[in-house]
């Protein structure tokens, strides 16, 4: 039995396959290097995960009536 050849339709198939998947494996590459970064800058940056930011709140300041009643 011979072999059939490949037929021009299953070839620019596999040519846009092949050009998705490097895509996608470009997009993965990146979504992964940013990741990355984001992780090894982490003291750097604060994410809003519920919990109070000590960075934002004011400093407790006593007032001058507070500071005579403490005296």
């Amino acid at each position: 039995m011979p072999m059939q050849t490949e037929h021009e339709l299953h070839r620019r198939r596999r040519s846009r396959n092949v050009g998705l998947g490097l895509v996608l494996a470009g997009f993965v590459a990146l979504v992964f290097g940013l990741t990355v970064v984001k992780v090894r800058q982490g003291d750097l940056m604060e994410a809003y995960d519920h919990q109070p930011r000590v960075s934002i709140t004011p400093l407790e300041q006593e007032t001058p009536a507070a500071q005579e009643a403490s005296e």
